[in-house]
């Protein structure tokens, strides 16, 4: 299994018990797959550099992750498709 690392951005015009949906559902995106989250770092609320639709603000989190690729291509896709998360970007990690 490959570690990558998963940075994504959920609106932050969420309610709180919507918000805390949003991320345990990303999270069990990947366990359901068996993959392993070794850390969830909630990053708080921070401005967006520009709007993204229409949203000027959006609370930040990091995923550290070993997976498979096919597990990532899947949870790249439903990322894609959730209307909560404005962007998200997967990196690979290097070998340490």
């Amino acid at each position: 299994m490959t570690k990558y690392e998963v940075m994504f951005i959920v609106k932050a015009t969420l309610d709180d018990a919507t918000l805390a949906k949003t991320t345990s559902n990303i999270q069990k995106l990947l366990t359901d797959n068996n993959a392993t989250v070794i850390e969830f770092k909630d990053m708080g609320r921070k401005k967006l550099a520009y709007p993204i639709n229409k949203e000027v603000s959006g609370f930040y989190y990091l995923i550290t992750t070993e997976a498979s690729k096919d597990v990532i291509r899947e949870f790249d896709r439903k990322l894609r498709i959730n209307e909560n998360v404005l962007r998200h970007l997967i990196l690979k990690k290097e070998s340490e």
